[in-house]
């Protein structure tokens, strides 16, 4: 672990964990998705505008089973992957044994089994921070950052059509608007990037929807939906750790 400047410290490892049912339950077919998603790297632009890694120590909160380490890994001086769910780390561990630079930990997102100010940028993709109720996950980022690192968080627009007509049908009580205000309120700035999905078959683009939404709304999904693609629309808030602040 000599190569991870701001080693590992000794954070409790516990904590409340939000479940992934996606994901936790159906692995494979999320890792499907995974090569599916962003297919034009509009999401990676983004983030790479807003928060450089080549030459960072960069942390993935919530990095499932690592689809994300190696990309960043390419680059940056160090990744760390962190995951709550064991079965993931492990996938996750696997993916990544041959790149020396990339470590993966259980532990989450509002405890961090990392030292302060030991990490240049955090990052979270559709994991965890979902707006309110997602303040100690914010407050453990930034005791990890250093002075000048950021908080890359990657969400869901449910406002766009058709993913996000999806989303609302399937989450009536979920607000959009609430989400970006609670962000703004914390001090995110905001950018979107419109994706497309792209898939080889078509038996793989109903199996991700029906991981995704109720029977009912993956049902409707799958009716709206002609060929091989779904155009998604991201939200990327990025929050910076002032130099001054904590």
């Amino acid at each position: 672990m000599g190569w991870w400047r701001g080693r590992p410290g000794n954070r409790a490892r516990g904590g409340p964990v939000i479940a992934s049912p996606n994901i936790w339950n159906w692995p494979d077919v999320y890792e499907i998705e995974n090569h599916a998603q962003d297919a034009h790297d509009a999401v990676w632009r983004v983030i790479e505008g807003v928060a450089p890694w080549s030459g960072s120590d960069v942390v993935d909160v919530g990095c499932g089973a690592g689809f994300h380490l190696p990309k960043f890994a390419h680059e940056a001086r160090s990744v760390i992957g962190v995951e709550p769910h064991e079965p993931l780390a492990e996938r996750a561990r696997a993916r990544v044994t041959s790149l020396d630079n990339v470590m993966v930990m259980k532990g989450s997102a509002g405890h961090l089994p990392l030292e302060a100010a030991s990490a240049d940028i955090v990052h979270a993709r559709t994991a965890y921070f979902f707006g309110p109720g997602c303040e100690p996950g914010i407050r453990e980022s930034l005791r990890v950052l250093r002075p000048g690192g950021t908080l890359v968080i990657v969400d869901l627009d449910a406002t766009a059509h058709p993913y996000g007509a999806w989303m609302r049908a399937d989450l009536p009580k979920y607000r959009p608007d609430v989400v970006e205000e609670f962000f703004r309120k914390q001090g995110f700035a905001l950018q979107r990037a419109d994706t497309e999905w792209v898939f080889e078959r078509r038996e793989d683009l109903d199996a991700v929807l029906g991981i995704e939404f109720s029977p009912r709304i993956a049902a409707r999904a799958r009716g709206e939906t002609s060929g091989l693609s779904i155009t998604v629309r991201y939200r990327i808030h990025s929050l910076r750790r002032e130099i001054a602040a904590l």
